[in-house]
């Protein structure tokens, strides 16, 4: 039987908010347990939460990059659950009329466009949490501990629709969404300390049938690997376990990086479950036209807008523009070097800043605001592409140069000091062709009889002659104007 998978993702965005969501206390990370949460955020009887109005900002600039609508009156309701970590015993979160309603999200897998459409993106508190590992408690015994720092933190979970069939296309929805949050600057996007979180939604069902499957729910996983790894294996899971005659239950699973396994965590609660109702002590959340145009106006150009823009101006194509607005870093250097070297060499930069920058980046792990090449010195050695002082593979070499510092990364200097101008002399090119034809009467022949590898050949004995410096537009239409 072919399987048809099917997934959505919840994807929790802590926003960079310096305060919490309902008290004031800070939102910073890495503070010793315990030290920043008030008495709001412990729940202590008598306390009133009082609503952060930056979190309503960050929420509608989201949802206008995302095409969504902005509800007018929403509202804030209690989700009722146990955990240690949760000391009120509730979550208050919206159900009934969330702030953002509806949008859509566009992004490349490979070349192939797709677009996702969102359910919804609401605002929530963030559970404090459970510390287990090497945790001892006040008389040495093995203990967990409950740090409620992170109680109360904002968050904007973002639901999509189960519209994705693949862990690639899963992935890549979920990497342009980290793009566009920390694009937008209202989260700085750091996985590793939490803030930004993926809870992954995956059935299977048999081709062809529209009836879904039943879910299960991988929890906040944060690493985009990682949910490519998870998703393969709980679709293998799901599938191996009906066809061997089992049913899926629906439940709450995590993810076991280590065994590259997933295990089940507690059985799913459905929405009635959490007994919802509005939260008596926080009144509807009103916000006027005027509010969202003030917040649009204060909003970046957005990556959408910038490819329409690149593939205007600069007649990229959508794949390279879709490239350079992956990230606001990535743009921003490409901006800096388009303008330098100018529109006629733009396509250029993107090939360099998609190819070479970015294999050197990842080799060493680094983001481009970091790059050991700043813009002006690529444009540099771009600019000596553009008008055939070097060849493109010798600007490879060139490059690698300023990437370890040498002569202050400045590509004229490395150039002049290794000695790699390229020949442009047509009489000299010449003289080396003729050199190789002479030295090579049997490659002649064989492109005489239609052999056309022949002819690569005798190029690349010229290239050798001149130790890759000819140029190679020269060499080919001079060899071929002397082989007729």
């Amino acid at each position: 039987m072919e399987w048809e998978i099917v997934i959505g993702l919840e994807i929790h965005t802590q926003l960079s908010t310096e305060s919490k969501i309902f008290s004031s206390s800070s939102t910073r990370f890495g503070a010793a347990p315990n030290t920043q949460a008030s008495a709001v955020d412990m729940a202590l009887p008598g306390t009133l939460p009082v609503f952060n109005a930056a979190a309503a900002d960050k929420a509608i600039c989201f949802g206008l990059a995302v095409g969504a609508h902005i509800a007018p009156k929403s509202v804030f309701d209690r989700k009722n659950y146990f955990y240690p970590d949760l000391p009120k015993n509730y979550q208050i979160s919206q159900f009934g009329l969330p702030i953002v309603q509806g949008g859509t999200l566009s992004f490349f897998v490979g070349e192939k466009e797709h677009t996702i459409n969102l359910t919804r993106a609401h605002l929530e508190e963030d559970a404090g949490k459970s510390l287990h590992e090497n945790f001892t408690g006040p008389y040495g015994e093995s203990s967990t501990g409950i740090d409620l720092n992170r109680a109360g933190t904002p968050l904007l979970e973002i639901v999509s629709e189960p519209e994705m069939r693949s862990a690639a296309e899963a992935v890549a929805y979920a990497r342009a969404m980290h793009s566009l949050v920390v694009w937008l600057g209202i989260c700085d996007g750091n996985m590793q300390e939490g803030s930004f979180r993926v809870d992954v939604n995956v059935s299977v069902r048999p081709k062809g049938q529209e009836e879904f499957g039943t879910r299960c729910e991988l929890k906040n996983i944060n690493s985009f690997r990682f949910m490519e790894r998870a998703i393969h294996y709980e679709v293998r899971r799901q599938i191996e376990l009906i066809e061997d005659g089992g049913k899926v239950i629906q439940e709450t699973r995590l993810y076991d990086a280590d065994r590259d396994e997933t295990r089940s965590m507690r059985s799913k609660e459905n929405a009635n479950d959490y007994r919802y109702f509005p939260d008596p002590d926080l009144p509807p959340l009103f916000i006027s036209a005027e509010k969202i145009e003030a917040v649009r106006q204060q909003m970046p150009e957005l990556p959408a807008t910038k490819r329409a823009r690149y593939e205007a101006e600069l007649q990229l194509s959508a794949y390279d523009a879709a490239q350079l607005t992956a990230s606001r870093s990535t743009a921003d250097y490409f901006e800096a070097v388009a303008a330098l070297v100018g529109a006629a060499n733009a396509k250029l930069a993107a090939n360099w800043i998609s190819g070479e920058l970015a294999a050197a980046l990842n080799r060493e792990e680094l983001d481009i605001s970091n790059a050991k090449v700043t813009p002006e010195q690529l444009s540099k050695l771009l600019l000596r592409i553009a008008d055939s002082t070097i060849s493109n593979k010798i600007a490879r070499d060139v490059f690698q140069a300023m990437w370890e510092g040498d002569h202050g990364a400045d590509a004229d200097a490395i150039i002049d000091a290794k000695g790699l101008k390229q020949i442009n002399d047509s009489g000299a090119i010449e003289a080396m062709i003729d050199e190789v034809i002479a030295a090579n009467p049997d490659i002649v022949e064989q492109f005489r009889a239609g052999k056309d590898k022949a002819f690569n050949s005798l190029i690349g004995q010229v290239m050798k002659v001149a130790k890759g410096k000819a140029n190679p537009g020269q060499v080919s239409s001079i060899l071929k104007a002397k082989l007729g």
